[in-house]
């Protein structure tokens, strides 16, 4: 790896990794048997000095799988009614398939081979997009299948947070509440505490990696 590809090669950053921010909202915990009812993806991009930053933006209200249980506290606590026409809900399928192709599209201009999900406690989101990815028998799923980014992992290291609200103050970024649990508000937060984090290790001089020094003779 050249010295210029590690300052500004995204693929090149992460091991020929594409990080893609996902956050879900869902009626429950369980990823086989309860619905998901929203997701949305935010792609990042690295400019020519090597700083991540946002790029596009994609979500989606989820229609319920036929079968789906609705855990009345999930409801109650995402405030989401899955009935409600107005949400503009389209099927698991469309949802997913119009994300993937977005994101090997991003995959081929930075000239990675891979998505990795970045997330705040990513198994749960993770195992979430991978059971509607198996149900909707999308097979070009671009994404590691057990590989994720944590930012809530990421912020324990960095901050000594580990709650997305209370990372993202303690990291300088804006944090509001009342917008909190909706899925895209969520990826765009979880999105610019992930650049912060990536970016601060670099202004601290973690990368790009300096070289080994020599063992003594």
């Amino acid at each position: 790896m050249s010295d210029t590809a590690q300052l500004t090669g995204l693929c090149d950053r992460f091991r020929g990794f594409y990080p893609v921010v996902i956050d879900v909202e869902t009626a429950g915990f369980n990823a086989r048997t309860d619905a998901l009812l929203e997701i949305a993806a935010v792609t990042l991009k690295m400019d020519e000095q090597g700083w991540l930053s946002i790029d596009e933006r994609h979500h989606f209200h989820v229609e319920p799988f036929e079968g789906a249980v609705l855990q009345p506290e999930a409801l109650a606590f995402n405030g989401i009614d899955p009935h409600n026409p107005l949400r503009g809900a389209v099927s698991e399928y469309d949802a997913l398939h119009a994300i993937f192709k977005a994101v090997r599209k991003g995959m081929k201009d930075s000239g990675c081979n891979r998505a990795i999900m970045v997330a705040h406690n990513a198994t749960f989101d993770h195992s979430f997009m991978m059971a509607a990815a198996a149900r909707a028998s999308l097979k070009r799923n671009p994404f590691h299948p057990f590989v994720t980014f944590d930012t809530a992992a990421l912020s324990g290291l960095a901050l000594g947070q580990t709650v997305l609200a209370k990372a993202c103050i303690a990291a300088g970024i804006p944090f509001d509440s009342a917008q909190a649990h909706s899925a895209l508000y969520d990826t765009e937060q979880t999105a610019l505490l992930f650049c912060e984090i990536v970016n601060r290790w670099k202004r601290l001089g973690g990368w790009p990696l300096a070289p080994l020094a020599e063992p003594e003779a």
